[in-house]
């Protein structure tokens, strides 16, 4: 209905919706640059995802999602709502196993020559006390990293915290010796499937002692007394993983890194180890 104060020629009418395909497609444009882009994409992503779990089967979490793909030279720019569009197309299938087939459908649909995935997220695992027996849940801050080229790439991460005893403390104090919270990553390419609980548990053998989210009182005195016994350096933590993955014929590669968050110092202490086999 026209209002009496409103010319007919002042009413704006309804515009019908232009069709997607009459819309200028910028991204698809040519750049005369002449300079070709490693990654582009979108980053920091929270979506549920499905992990394989050794004694439940499966574990959902949710995790933290970077999508990124080659821009060649001639090209302005990517589309960046694919990579949504991707992801919820997989939505409930998002897995270690459905990697390969998120990646080759990224390059597909982005017209990329290579195409990369990366996954943060919670892992929790149930630990029972050394004395008391009490159970609590431990979470673990896991990765997946993919790659998808003329060939394709995939590490598996894990940080797991652990306690350490500082050996030069313990030798010149009188009384006791400061320890420390360390967190050890370690990342691996393998040949077969890894569970995820028995990297962490290859990484905390290689502690003072582990880190525990429950304590009775007969637990952390277990706890204190057996870093106490086990003294490390931040070089001995990297080397005893180190040793621990050399014998896992499985891993054809592997990065091991620990810092150690010093409790009397202004400063972590920090080591390093990658190795190809």
């Amino acid at each position: 209905m026209i209002n009496q104060h409103e010319s007919p020629s002042s009413v704006t009418p309804h515009s019908s919706p232009v069709p997607a395909a009459a819309m200028p497609d910028l991204q698809q444009s040519r750049d005369e640059r002449n300079i070709p882009i490693d990654k582009v994409g979108v980053k920091n992503i929270h979506y549920p995802i499905v992990v394989l779990d050794k004694s439940k089967e499966r574990q959902h979490t949710v995790a933290r999602i970077n999508m990124y793909v080659d821009l060649p030279h001639h090209f302005k720019g990517t589309h960046m709502s694919r990579f949504i569009e991707i992801l919820n197309e997989h939505h409930g299938e998002i897995s270690i196993e459905g990697i390969d087939a998120i990646l080759l459908e990224m390059k597909e649909r982005l017209e990329a020559s290579s195409a990369h995935l990366e996954l943060e997220f919670p892992y929790f695992i149930e630990k029972r006390a050394p004395v008391s027996g009490a159970r609590g849940l431990m979470e673990y801050q896991c990765r997946m990293l993919g790659s998808l080229g003329e060939t394709g790439d995939f590490i598996l991460g894990v940080t797991v915290p652990v306690t350490s005893l500082c050996p030069c403390s313990r030798e010149i104090s009188e009384r006791g010796a400061h320890n420390q919270r360390s967190a050890v990553t370690v990342q691996v390419r393998y040949r077969d499937h890894i569970w995820l609980e028995d990297l962490i548990e290859w990484v905390e053998a290689c502690g003072s002692a582990p880190v525990y989210s429950l304590l009775k009182r007969e637990d952390e005195k277990a706890v204190t007394e057996q870093a106490y016994d086990n003294p490390r350096f931040v070089e001995d933590i990297v080397r005893a993983v180190t040793e621990k993955l050399q014998h896992i014929e499985n891993i054809t590669w592997f990065r091991v890194e620990c810092e150690n968050f010093e409790s009397i110092h202004n400063h972590s202490a920090y080591a390093l180890v990658e190795q190809r086999r």
